[in-house]
Parts: structure tokens; sequence; C-alpha cells
């Protein structure tokens, strides 16, 4: 039995996520939000950070770990469908761009706007909750326009983020875009590859989970379920 604990506007989540459905693991989904502190999960993972695998008692902690060990132990079996490269230099290029989603991108965009729009927004006051700041947006909307132009630059040299295959680079990519689309904050008629690029990945049916997403009072973009934006 696996389960993962995870928040649905987490990018190391939604990229832990997609690589379980593209391999086709069957998994139990805990939905988490770790400024409650629950004692149970504490327990599992007293830096109280998501996501977190439980895998027969096992517990893999963070997006990058568990990727690993999600490949480590079932993605030699998928063959094709595996999404990491065999050679040593494929691979090195692909973690090179997870961290890049993972962190650089969490770091300056992502965990910023996430923070400010939806969990401020779910929060009590009592442990921050509150009213956006909006300094903070600017800041993190101003920073976006470099990584899209970073991201829309490997969608126009390469087939995929990493290469000429698809890789768990484009699931963090992914994963990280989509919960920008989610909320409007990326103008997609800016860069027409990286568009492509991203309805390509919209169109896999492990996204499908990540399109049906709701935040309650809080829908998503008309076209964030549109798989032909």
């Amino acid at each position: 039995m696996i389960t993962l604990f995870h928040n649905t506007m987490s990018a190391g989540s939604r990229t832990v996520r997609l690589l379980l459905t593209e391999y086709e693991i069957d998994v139990t989904f805990q939905e988490e939000q770790v400024w409650e502190r629950r004692e149970e999960f504490l327990q599992m993972n007293p830096a109280a950070t998501l996501p977190v695998l439980v895998d027969s008692g096992n517990v893999i902690v963070g997006a990058h770990t568990i990727c690993e060990y999600l490949d480590e132990t079932r993605g030699a079996l998928k063959r094709e469908k595996r999404v990491y490269p065999e050679e040593p230099l494929g691979r090195a290029e692909m973690r090179r761009l997870v961290d890049w989603a993972l962190m650089k991108f969490e770091n300056e965009v992502t965990r910023y706007i996430v923070h400010e729009r939806v969990t401020k927004r779910q929060m009590p006051s009592s442990v921050g909750g509150g009213a956006p700041d909006s300094q903070a947006l600017r800041a993190a909307r101003a920073n976006i326009k470099y990584h899209l132009k970073y991201f829309g630059w490997l969608a126009q040299t390469r087939d995929w983020m990493a290469g000429d295959r698809m890789t768990n680079a484009d699931l963090a990519v992914a994963s990280s875009l989509s919960l920008l689309d989610y909320l409007g904050e990326i103008d997609w008629s800016e860069d027409a590859e990286l568009k492509d690029w991203y309805a390509r990945m919209k169109s896999r049916p492990a996204f499908r989970p990540l399109l049906a997403d709701r935040l309650r009072g809080m829908p998503p973009v008309s076209h964030y379920v549109d798989l032909d934006f």
C-alpha cells in the first residue's frame, strides 16, 4: 500500500502525482495542510514539508527523493515509458532542470504567488493567514518573465525540456506552470513554443487529475482545462 501526503497547490506534490500516474502505480492520496501541524504527520516528517510518500511503512520525504525512489523501484520495468534517461549525461540534465523548476522557480516565483493568493486565504490569522502581500506578489510576478523566457528557449531548441524525449524534467516544469496557470498568472500569448509544449503535457492522460483539481471558493481560469487553449 502506497500513500502520498500532498497538497493540491504544491509543485513538488504535483510532480510526484504525475510520475505515479505515468508509471501506473496504485496509490492513496491524502491532502495535507502543513500549517495545521498534525501530530501524526509531524511524526512522519518533523520538517513539516510536502510531499511525503509512505510505501509499506517506509517514509520517503521530498519530491526529488520520492521521484528517484519510484524510478529506482519501478522505473526499470517501464521500458519506453520510463521518464528517467538511462545515460548519465541525460540524467544530469534532467536533474538540473528538475532543480530549476522545484527549487529556483519555486523560491523566486511559485512559493510566493501560491502562499499569498491561496495559502493565506486558507490559514487562520493566528498562524499567518490574511490578506495577500502586494509587494511579495509584485516581486514574484516580475520574476516570472525571466523563467518563462528560459523555459520557452528550451521548448524552441529541444523536443522536450531536457532533450529528445520526455523526462521527469517535463513533469516538474509542467507541474510548476500548472499552478500559475490555475491562477491565471501566465500570459501564454507571449511564447507560442512554450504554449505548444505545455499543451502537449496537458493532453497526456496523467495530467487529467491535475486538471480536475479545484480549490474551494477559487475556481481555475477558464482555459485551465482547455487542451487547445
